[in-house]
């Protein structure tokens, strides 16, 4: 057949997976369609299953008839069951009287009943049983009698309470956010922090850019600094910035104040005409072209390195590849919440199958780049009671506006994902899993993680959607890196990482892994890991300087003009206005 036919064939099926995709949030109907088959089919051939389940609704139905009975005896019975330890719909006191307690109960009964109804029945695919029981889980959270306001006793006492200006107060709510959605603004509060102003405003200058990154050193705030500088290399799925927030929460300044030289790589938001950058783009434009300016500004002198989320994982690339090219100019690396293995990526795999990453591509080729808006579907069903319910009762209907926050502000300050990049992103990593099993390329030559042998500090959060901390613990064995420190903090992908001391309610556990040492499952970990309260910060930077050698007179001048690395302009630079 004539290759321009061909051409325009696929041409037109792109546009019409990206129209259909553009519709549906980037997830494909066929991928969900086959993945209901699969479990209804299956349903249908397990007599077994169907007769515990009919077993289950009958024992439900006598145990809800106990509970009631004693309710209405005005006995304060027992829950008959208890929402699971993140769900906090039902916590409020008012959902323990009557008739709510009745409400909220059979709610988490049915509920319970279709988890039951969803999983181990015999056949079905262990992915698409995921997806069906999470698709569950989403259609049903609709339907909490937390979400109606009649419903709902901590909504009805507001309304007592306000004369029903909560109900008015919440709509003029609802139509200033509906307006800057449509005019595609940030959210209201935004406007009050601002990347230089006050965020980002750790003192320092931009001393290298090329088209993808600018490299940021720090000044100095001591006499002395350790030998070796520290790299940190953030995700490019969102601002630089969340690891120098406000000066009190900054994890820059925090590494400033206690002697180290700082250097931070800020990405390039790129647009449609960086639609063909490659993930060999990302690992030799940004942190290979970084730890080459940082030798030249510091020459003869190790590197400790830093990794944040999808940062992380190219650190990982960087270090295997260095390892493998015989390159030893890492001192350490360190990688917070960022995975190397993806077999275990948690709810987020849900989205990543042939079928899901076709729509995704054709998306993004429609238009060279995956916006922000476009992921943030998926992230927000991973946490829907959290961050879509609870809004709509807080501030639509009981009217308590959350206020603006450095953190939510910066999470509102979004990047895009170039096509390019981001398809050999989710291909080689989500869905093949490459770079653990080593078919993962660099320069035209496989690399493997077994190659880095520089020692490892390892950040999971404990309440992470995105980076699930078992699957961060799995460094632990796949590199031959003679010492790894494994930390467990307290808190989410986010929220788990900026915990700066003095942060309230914060605890985390830790261990090291020396070379010769038994390996641990991830819950034999967790019962022999020792146990501290307050911000891990403190100990991460006391292995930092445990692992530097001496201290050396603090530079007088960002960058090495001699070798050409002169101060471009002050931080934060230039990329992190790019909207």
């Amino acid at each position: 057949m004539d290759n321009t036919i061909l051409a325009e064939s696929k041409a037109i099926d792109r546009l019409l997976h990206a129209f259909i995709g553009n519709s549906s949030g980037g997830n494909s109907p066929a991928a969900i369609y086959s993945a209901y088959i699969d479990w209804l089919s299956h349903a249908m051939m397990a007599p077994g299953k169907q007769a515990e389940l009919m077993k289950n609704i009958g024992r439900n139905m006598g145990r809800f008839a106990v509970y009631t009975s004693r309710v209405l005896a005005q006995a304060n019975p027992e829950p008959m069951i208890h929402p699971l330890p993140q769900d906090y719909r039902f916590s409020a006191p008012e959902w323990q009287k009557f008739p709510f307690n009745l409400i909220h109960q059979s709610f988490l009964l049915y509920e319970q009943w279709w988890h039951y109804a969803t999983t181990g029945i015999p056949g079905v695919t262990k992915r698409n049983e995921e997806m069906v029981e999470f698709g569950a889980r989403q259609f049903l959270d609709q339907f909490s009698p937390s979400n109606y306001p009649w419903l709902n006793p901590e909504v009805i006492k507001a309304t007592k309470e306000s004369g029903g200006k909560n109900f008015v107060q919440g709509f003029k709510y609802w139509l200033e956010d509906l307006r800057r959605t449509v005019n595609k603004e940030d959210p209201a509060g935004t406007e009050n922090f601002k990347p230089g102003k006050n965020l980002a405003v750790t003192p320092g200058d931009v001393v290298y850019r090329n088209s993808l990154i600018e490299l940021i050193q720090y000044k100095p705030t001591t006499d002395k600094v350790k030998k070796e500088p520290v790299l940190i290399v953030p995700a490019w799925i969102m601002k630089y910035y969340i690891l120098d927030l406000s000066p009190e929460n900054s994890m820059v300044k925090y590494l400033v104040e206690q002697g180290h030289t700082v250097f931070m790589i800020s990405w390039l938001n790129p647009g449609s005409k960086d639609r063909e950058l490659t993930m060999n783009d990302y690992y030799s434009m940004g942190v290979m072209e970084a730890i080459n300016a940082i030798s030249a500004i510091i020459p003869d002198t190790k590197i400790h390195t830093c990794g944040y989320c999808l940062g992380g994982t190219i650190l990982s690339i960087a270090a295997a590849a260095m390892g493998r090219d015989q390159d030893d100019r890492l001192a350490s690396m360190t990688l917070l919440a960022a995975q190397t293995d993806f077999t275990e990526a948690g709810e987020l795999l849900l989205f990543i199958n042939e079928s899901q990453l076709t729509f995704l591509e054709d998306i993004m080729w429609e238009q060279g780049y995956l916006e922000a808006d476009q992921m943030a579907g998926a992230f927000m069903m991973l946490r829907s009671k959290d961050l879509l319910w609870s809004r709509i009762i807080k501030e639509y209907m009981m009217a308590e506006r959350s206020g603006m926050n450095d953190l939510m502000a910066w999470n509102a300050d979004t990047t895009r994902m170039p096509y390019r990049m981001h398809s050999q992103y989710l291909r080689s990593l989500f869905l093949n899993n490459d770079l653990a099993e080593g078919r993962f390329e660099v320069n035209g030559e496989p690399i493997f993680l077994r190659d880095i042998r520089v020692p490892i500090f390892a950040v999971g959060t404990s309440k992470d959607h995105v980076a699930p901390w078992k699957s961060v613990f799995k460094i632990r064995t796949l590199t031959s890196s003679p010492e790894i420190t494994f930390l467990l903090t307290s808190g989410g992908h986010n929220a788990g990482i900026v915990s700066q001391p003095g942060k309230k309610n914060r605890s985390y556990q830790i261990q090291t892994r020396h070379s010769g040492d038994k390996n641990l499952s991830p819950d034999q970990w967790l019962q022999n890991a020792e146990s501290h309260q307050g911000s891990w910060w403190p100990a991460w930077e006391g292995w930092l300087s445990e692992h530097s050698s001496e201290e050396v007179k603090a530079p007088p001048t960002t960058g090495n003009t001699a070798k050409g690395y002169g101060a471009i302009c002050p931080a934060p630079g230039t990329y992190v206005h790019i909207k």
